[in-house]
Formats: structure tokens, sequence, C-alpha cells
């Protein structure tokens, strides 16, 4: 290479972007981003769109649905109100729906016998009775038409579908023939109730019940249903008809009561709705208490009552139907054969157990066990209850009455009543060894039960003093029922049991007595004259005989007082 060559060479520089490509790709990228931003922001935006426009659109959507509801409200009132401005329903118009209730039924039976393997083929006929049944409910309102309902033979058509193979007819019926029985409607009209109990009664509507009662599966809603309803007829029958309550407990609804009360299925509405039946069918009538004692009614209601011994009940219905089933076995406590099952029972144990709990049953063994020792046949029971140290549980109850509970359901006046009336009735009908034990009990602790007999008698004292404060028009027996109810009854229970203590026990009983008789102004002429009265109205308890022994036992007490 020459000299030239050398001064004209230019050496090659290695390949590089210029700055000012660098700077022009730079500002495609720039730009490149802004175009993403701005699609980004562009798409972002749309989707706000689109989510305000769904939004409108369910807004939308929401105001036609109220319109539509609003529209449906005013729908159900116009029809209400032309409803209302209909005729009352009148005799043509019971004929005409008792004339079809008869052809439905007539066409039902009719497709049964032609089709019996087919249901398709009679539901339809079905339905159409269903239906038709339910547009009866129109009769309640109008209980002056039952006579014609019964003249039309329309109750004897309704009773024959009680035991309907569909059971959802048998329920509709049930339901109706409830509404139809209705306490509120049938004192509207005499003659409608007259005829209609009348016509029911005289077709064995309680046999029929029960068949249908025996079928219907209480796991079924509509059934369970059926059931209530079914009992709400027999307590619409009982409180309108009470002269036929034994007739209606001997035709099965005591067997299904006491089968329904053991059956192990939890507590519902229909198990309360049950005890309640069965108090109301014993509550005042012997009949029913000696079938319910002759079917081992005893044993069953002692079997529910046991679980009450350690547990409250759950809920306030619960607690009811607890009440309902003493209430049962006070009742039933009014025959003497059904005092012998209640202690051949165990029912004595079971009462003393439940004293010693501190639980809501307490109160009602306290009853119970009053009523099974009181009277003239209640001697084995009260022996046996000594025998099981039962004197052990009822003192210190006597001796300060238990504090008030959330539940209580007993006032402090009827514990101390029924408390008192247990003591006065073991003094009438212990014997021998147990009655010297009872009465060993009121000179026990320096005489601290003789001191709490004064305490009870200046209180209840007090009670019946002011009672006859209050002027009455009024008869000798209703002014004798007065002073009762405000405590003389228990007063002269408290005083029986003075007068009998001071008799037979020890001699410092009677001490006691009058020394606190004079340290609070009392006067031993009141007792007297409490014991006077009360023997010359000892009521009808027992025979004849037995009432003549206790008032010349009374008041052969009060002469030696």
């Amino acid at each position: 290479m020459d000299i030239g060559e050398l001064l004209s060479y230019k050496p090659k520089s290695p390949k590089r972007k210029a700055l000012d490509d660098t700077v022009e790709e730079e500002e495609t990228s720039a730009e490149d981003a802004r175009k993403k931003r701005k699609y980004s922001s562009s798409s972002s935006s749309s989707k706000m769109k689109y989510q305000e426009m769904e939004r409108l659109e369910q807004e939308k959507i929401r105001q036609e649905e109220l319109e539509r509801e609003k529209q449906e409200e005013e729908k159900i009132k116009t029809l209400i109100e032309e409803t209302e401005e209909k005729e009352v329903l009148n005799e043509l118009m019971l004929k005409k729906m008792i004339l079809l209730f008869e052809k439905r039924t007539l066409k039902n039976r009719e497709m049964r016998i032609k089709f019996p393997d087919n249901a398709e083929k009679f539901m339809e006929s079905e339905i159409e009775l269903h239906t038709t049944i339910q547009e009866l409910h129109a009769i309640a309102t109008v209980p002056d038409l039952y006579p014609l309902l019964v003249q039309l033979k329309a109750v004897s058509s309704m009773l024959e579908l009680v035991l309907h193979e569909n059971t959802d007819i048998a329920v509709a019926v049930v339901d109706l023939l409830q509404e139809l029985t209705d306490v509120d409607v049938l004192n509207e009209s005499e003659e409608g109730t007259e005829s209609l109990l009348t016509a029911l009664l005289d077709q064995q509507v309680c046999a029929l019940l029960v068949q249908n009662l025996e079928r219907l599966d209480e796991t079924v809603k509509e059934e369970s249903d059926g059931v209530h309803n079914t009992l709400g007829i027999f307590e619409n029958l009982c409180e309108l008809k009470p002269d036929v309550i034994h007739d209606i407990g001997k035709q099965g609804i005591i067997q299904w009561s006491l089968k329904r009360l053991k059956a192990k299925i939890p507590f519902d509405g229909n198990k309360l709705y049950t005890s309640e039946i069965l108090s109301i069918l014993c509550q005042k009538n012997n009949e029913n208490r000696k079938l319910l004692g002759d079917l081992d009614g005893i044993d069953i209601l002692l079997q529910q009552l046991a679980y009450y011994k350690r547990h409250d009940p759950n809920t306030p219905e619960e607690q009811e139907m607890m009440e309902n089933l003493f209430d049962t076995l006070c009742s039933c406590l009014m025959l003497e054969e059904n005092k012998e099952r209640f202690l051949k029972g165990e029912g004595l144990q079971l009462m003393n157990l439940m004293l010693r709990e501190r639980k809501v049953s307490r109160n009602g063994s306290l009853k119970v066990l009053d009523h099974a020792i009181c009277g003239p046949s209640g001697k084995d029971n009260a022996n046996k209850f000594v025998d099981i140290l039962g004197l052990r549980t009822i003192f210190p109850l006597f001796m300060k009455t238990p504090k008030k509970n959330r539940r209580k359901i007993i006032t402090v006046e009827e514990h101390e009543e029924h408390v008192v009336s247990i003591i006065a009735n073991m003094l009438r009908n212990c014997s021998g060894p147990q009655r010297q034990r009872l009465l060993s009990k009121f000179t026990e602790n320096d005489h601290e039960k003789v001191d709490r007999l004064l305490e009870l008698h200046f209180k209840y004292l007090s009670k019946v003093d002011e009672a006859d404060k209050e002027q009455r028009d009024e008869d000798e027996d209703e002014n004798y029922l007065r002073r009762l109810e405000a405590g003389l009854f228990t007063l002269q229970l408290v005083d029986y049991i003075i007068v009998e203590t001071c008799a037979a026990g020890a001699a410092t009983i009677k001490q006691r007595v009058l020394q606190i008789i004079n340290l609070r102004g009392g006067s031993l002429k009141t007792i007297r004259h409490v014991m006077r009265e009360y023997a010359g109205n000892l009521g009808d308890v027992g025979d004849t005989d037995w009432r003549d022994l206790e008032q010349e036992h009374i008041l052969n007490l009060v002469d030696k007082f």
C-alpha cells in the first residue's frame, strides 16, 4: 500500500443504531404504549358501560316485577271486594253445592269400581271431588243452614268419605268437619248446633274418626294436620256436648290417645293435643276414668311422667303437655280402683322422687300425691308413703315453701294447700306405727312444726277475715264458696291438724299451741268455730256412713280441744 492509499484510507466503524434511530424507536414504543393504554382504557370503559347497561336492565326487570305484584294485589283486592258484595249463601245455593258434591262422590265411586287398578282413570274424578269438598267450607259461614244440610243427608255422605281409600280425601273431609263444628261458629246458631251435632253423634262420628286416625301417617305433613284437625273435632264435641263425653270416650279415642302417648315419636303439637283431649275426657267423668284404668292407663301416664323426674320440659308446649298428664292422673285417682293401680305401679315412689328433685315436675307431683292420699280410699297410699320415708320429703316442703322459679305453675297458696292437705289426710288415714311416726314429727326440734302450723293459722285467718269484710249480694252457698277460695279451706285443714295433734300427740304439743295463741292474742274459740263449720260442710267425699263418722270424729276433737 503506497502513501496515497494510506492517506485516503477510512476505517469502518462497527454497526450501531444512530441516535436518531434510537429516539425514533423510543418514540414508537411510547406511541405503542399509549395506544395500548388507550385500547385498555377504551376496553375498560366499554366494560363499565356494559355493566351499567346490565344493572339498568336488572333494575328495569325488578321494577316490572314489582309492578306485576302490585297489579296482582289489586286483582286480589278486587276479587275480595266482589266476593263480599256477592249474595250470602242461601238455601238454593246450598242445595246446588250439595247436589254437585253428591254427583262427584258418586262419579268417583263408580270410577274406582270400574278401574280399581288404574289410578290414572279415576284420578281426575278424585281431584274434582277434592275441589268440591274445599268449596263446601263456605257452609261454615252460615250455621243457620245446618238443619238443611242434615235434611239433605250431606252429613252421611261426608262421613262415608272419612274412610275413603285416598287419605287426601279423608283429610279434606276431616278439615271440613272441624270447621263446621267450630265452637265459635256453632255458638251463633243454637238450632244449627243441635241438628248438626245430633246427626254426627247418631252416625258414630267418633268411631269413624278413630278408625281414620289409626291409618294416618304423621310423618306426612298433610296427614299429620289431619290428626290435629281430628283431635279438634273431639275437643269441639266435648265442649258443645259435655253430656255425651262418656259416649265419646268409649268409641276408641281413649285407647288411641294412650297408644299415641306411648309411641316413641319426638314431642310435637299432636302429642300435646292428645294429652289435652285425654285430660278433658277424664276431668268430670267417672266412666272414662275407669276405662282409662282398665286400659293400663295409670301405668302409661306414670311412664310418660317418669322422664320429668330429672328433666325439665324443653319448651312451654312440652310443659303444658306434662301438666295435662298430671291433671289426667289427678282426675283418675278420684276412683278407688285407680288408687290401687297407682299404688301397685309404684306411683308413690315416683312422686316422692319428684318431690325431692328441684324440677318443675315437683309441683304436679304434689297435686297427684294429695289426690292419692285423700279420702277413705287413700288409707293404703297414706301408710305406704310413710313406709317409703315420705315424711322426710313432705315436712321440709311444709316448713318452707320453695322460692318462685322461672316457670312456676303453682302459687304459694296452692303449694301450701296441697302440703297441708297431704299431712291432714295422713293423720286421718294412717294407723299403727305409721301414725305414731307422723305424730312424733310435731315434737322434733323444739316443736318447730307446731310453730309453723300456728303461723299458717294466723296467715289464712287474716285472709278469711278480709274476705268476710266484703259485703256481697249472694246466697249462703256462694258466700261459703267465695270464703273457701279466699283461704278458708287451707285454714280448716291447718286447724284440723292442730286439734288432731293436740288430741293424739304428746301433751307438749297442746302446751305449745296455747302458748303461741296467747302470745299473738288469738283465741281457741276461733279454731273451734272453724272446725264446727268444717264438720258441717264435709261435702260428698265418700259414702254417707264415712261422712257421718268423720263429722262425729271432728266434733269430738273440738270438744277435747
